[in-house]
């Protein structure tokens, strides 16, 4: 089967490179592209078997190396399964250095980040609840955070599109708190003619607003309306009101200050705990000689990446990224995952249709390049691998979940899908399930300046595969 396999592959090379598939575009695809004014030289589709022992149905420019977007996240999450295994987890581990007398640890906490993608506010919870389980309610000492597991330069969160408000542009951390993000709930109340505004977390040191007037009107742009003042780190205010018409509303933004992030969520939800605390929160290194009294352990890769496919969240792409760097060249940083996302290319895809391009992972990046041909090649390696169930699970269903909930086949058929979206790039890419009962990988991706006007031509692309 392995060689049948690799034949296969080598037949889908050689095709595409002598350009002895057929140039021609389904009529309707072709049609969709012309609405949408996207040229057929600024996209890139390819059609094939899953199994790989027929030539591909469709080859459009597959060898042309392209910015994907998003989709680069089904090749780190597949590299992450493959070289980690789906139930690899993140521990965190945490260190007294002093003895605990009548409920007073006499020392320091130290907490030690190595790269959790998912330590949101509730496990940050259990595992302060867990310090009070050693007795431990008040902190003689500091807080210290250890975040020196990845080596990441300090980025502007501003710098990539000027959304630096934006969750989805948080930068990765050793010590990844609930996202560096906050989120503010909305909740009208027409007799006091205000709005409640609730905080989560409580961040220490940050002074919030309780209530903001109620107006009358439509919804509308309800967060252009609160006029809101984000860029003080020591504050959350709002200057205008919000619509009673909108009813409840929750809206996440990235906290002002990201490197104090965690700091203060930890040193906030202590406090709430109703804990104290001595010292102060602070970043440091774990003494080498100190044994962790617990560690926290994240849910599985396999569980991970769902939230990175379904939902497209950049930052834990990136954590997952920066992990498979640690782990594979003992170096959390860029570069350090950028060799080991290239060695494990060259070692289980191959170079026969040219390396992509790696920069952060998770396709928020202008400089991230993969072929059609390439993209697809994986694909069919990972239809074979042990881990295809995890992957093909975390990828968005057609018309179900995640990014693809709201787009279905007028066919009715059935697939599993990445999608990925940039100011000048658009696309999809993943499995399709045709009604002959074969499986197909597809990818279809556009780099124009009207790239997101070419969706409708990806899902006819879809529904011509899936009519099989």
């Amino acid at each position: 089967m392995r060689a049948v396999s690799l034949l296969a592959l080598s037949l889908l090379s050689s095709l595409v490179c002598t350009g002895a598939l057929a140039q021609t575009l389904p009529p309707e695809v072709d049609a969709a592209l012309t609405r949408a004014k996207v040229p057929r030289d600024a996209v890139t589709l390819l059609v094939a078997d899953a199994d790989g022992v027929r030539p591909p149905r469709l080859a459009w420019r597959p060898q042309v190396p392209v910015n994907p977007a998003s989709i680069m996240k089904v090749v780190t999450t597949y590299a992450a399964l493959d070289l980690l295994g789906a139930a690899y987890t993140w521990a965190t581990p945490v260190y007294i250095d002093g003895p605990v007398r009548n409920g007073v640890l006499e020392g320091n906490l130290y907490i030690q980040g190595r790269g959790d993608p998912k330590l949101v506010l509730e496990r940050l919870w259990l595992l302060l609840r867990r310090v009070q389980g050693l007795g431990i309610h008040t902190i003689g000492g500091d807080i210290v955070l250890d975040r020196s597991a990845f080596d990441v330069p300090a980025t502007d969160p501003n710098a990539f599109d000027g959304e630096g408000l934006r969750p989805y542009n948080a930068a990765p951390d050793a010590l990844l708190v609930n996202f560096k993000s906050v989120v503010m709930t909305f909740v009208p109340d027409r007799d006091a003619q205000t709005a409640q505004v609730n905080f989560e977390p409580y961040l220490a040191g940050v002074g919030t607003q309780a209530t903001v007037p109620l107006s009358a009107g439509h919804c509308g742009d309800y967060r252009a309306t609160l006029a809101p003042e984000f860029a003080d780190p020591a504050r959350i205010r709002f200057a205008g009101t919000y619509p009673a018409a909108c009813g409840e509303k929750t809206w996440a933004v990235a906290y002002a200050d990201p490197r104090s992030y965690a700091a203060r969520a930890i040193g906030g939800l202590w406090a709430e705990m109703g804990s104290k605390l001595k010292g102060q929160v602070r970043d440091g290194r774990v003494p080498a000689a100190l044994k962790p009294v617990f560690e926290a352990e994240s849910p599985p890769l396999s569980e991970v990446i769902r939230d990175i496919n379904k939902y497209s969240n950049n930052v834990m792409a990136q954590q997952v990224f920066l992990t498979v760097g640690l782990q594979q060249q003992k170096r959390g940083s860029p570069d350090g995952a950028r060799d080991a996302m290239r060695q494990w290319w060259n070692e289980r895809i191959g170079t026969g249709e040219g390396q992509p391009v790696f920069d952060n992972g998770a396709g928020l990046s202008r400089d991230e390049r993969i072929s059609a041909a390439a993209l697809a090649k994986m694909l069919q390696i990972a239809w074979k691998s042990p881990v295809m169930p995890e992957l093909m699970a975390s990828l968005p269903s057609l018309g179900v979940d995640g990014t693809l909930r709201r787009r279905a086949l007028r066919s009715g058929g059935a697939a599993h899908l990445k999608t990925g979206t940039l100011r000048d790039a658009s696309g999809i890419a993943g499995y399709v399930h045709g009604a002959s009962g074969r499986r197909y990988v597809l990818v279809a991706i556009a780099n124009h300046a009207n790239a997101g006007a070419a969706r409708p031509a990806f899902d006819a692309l879809v529904d011509w595969a899936a009519r099989d």
